[in-house]
């Protein structure tokens, strides 16, 4: 384990919040995870600055968190420091402009524009992740995906401890892909969305429809990550794994799920090293029986 105390007395010099030997398993949707060595909430852009450039300092490596429904954290914890993006969360609405911070929730966006009777951000009421973490990946679902109402963005640069923004085209916006995930010294703090006027009645009966498509389909009642696979080119992985006969298939608490193939759940006492090895089962399986490699879309996280 590494020493922390330089690290945290700035952070207390500095009144940033933070605890230590924080279980990661309560920070992921997975609900899997072992203690991070230092787990960091910034309430403002500047107070994250100053907490990345500490641990810099200070030898400590760091890893950026939003609402962690796409990451996996090794069982042994991360020996470093975690910084949370959830503190990021302001939001000011200007006509059909919404300007929010990373932090804030990307189902909690689409209900303030229902609020507001502003439509293109329907397909977003159920994603369980943050705005940075949405414009990180370019989220999208239903047909509908973050480039379509994303003005700009701006962002904190690790290289060189400044603060920049990117407008719609520097985005570099592809198929759950943003310039973000090219450059990783990146890190989002805020986002504006243009949205356009519409009826509340007709944005909130697209909103239920979509909730109650994700309740039919997908394994809300298990802790998961979402799909784990990327979309083969010209074929849906979770076809492929169903066709594969692995609908059920299961490495200790780790199981394919028979709701929707496409996701691996937590059955109750899920270790990260059980869901590694599903993955690599149904790799190894959707290799043999197609003869091509499908990409994972989850974050592992290891120890370091």
């Amino acid at each position: 384990m590494r020493d922390i105390s330089e690290l945290t007395a700035i952070l207390d010099s500095l009144k940033i919040e933070y605890s230590t030997d924080e279980p990661m398993n309560l920070h992921t949707s997975f609900r899997i995870g072992g203690d991070a060595s230092v787990f960091i909430v910034p309430r403002t852009p500047s107070e994250l600055s100053s907490a990345y450039k500490a641990a810099k300092q200070t030898g400590i490596p760091v890893y950026i968190l939003g609402k962690g429904t796409n990451v996996l954290f090794d069982d042994e914890g991360y020996d470093g420091a975690v910084i949370s993006t959830l503190g990021l969360d302001t939001l000011v609405c200007d006509g059909n402009r919404l300007r929010c911070g990373a932090g804030f929730s990307l189902t909690a966006l689409s209900r303030v524009a229902l609020d507001e009777s502003l439509e293109g951000l329907e397909f977003a009421f159920g994603i369980p992740g943050s705005v940075g973490g949405g414009v990180y990946m370019n989220a999208g679902a239903y047909d509908g995906e973050v480039s379509f109402v994303l003005e700009s963005s701006t962002y904190f640069d690790t290289d060189d401890a400044t603060l920049h923004t990117l407008t719609h085209e520097m985005h570099d916006f592809g198929y759950r892909h943003s310039s973000y995930k090219d450059h990783p010294e990146r890190i989002v703090l805020e986002a504006v969305f243009v949205l356009k006027s519409g009826s509340a009645d007709s944005i909130r009966a697209k909103m239920d429809d979509y909730m109650e498509r994700r309740k039919t389909k997908q394994p809300l009642e298990y802790p998961s990550a979402g799909s784990v696979f990327k979309r083969y080119p010209g074929r849906y992985t979770a076809q492929m794994i169903d066709e594969a006969g692995l609908k059920g298939a299961s490495v200790g608490g780790a199981k394919v799920s028979e709701k929707h193939a496409g996701f691996i759940i937590n059955t109750g006492d899920a270790k990260c090293s059980d869901v590694l090895g599903l993955i690599t089962l149904i790799k190894d399986e959707i290799r043999k029986k197609f003869g091509i490699d499908i990409e994972t879309e989850i974050i592992y996280v290891g120890k370091v």
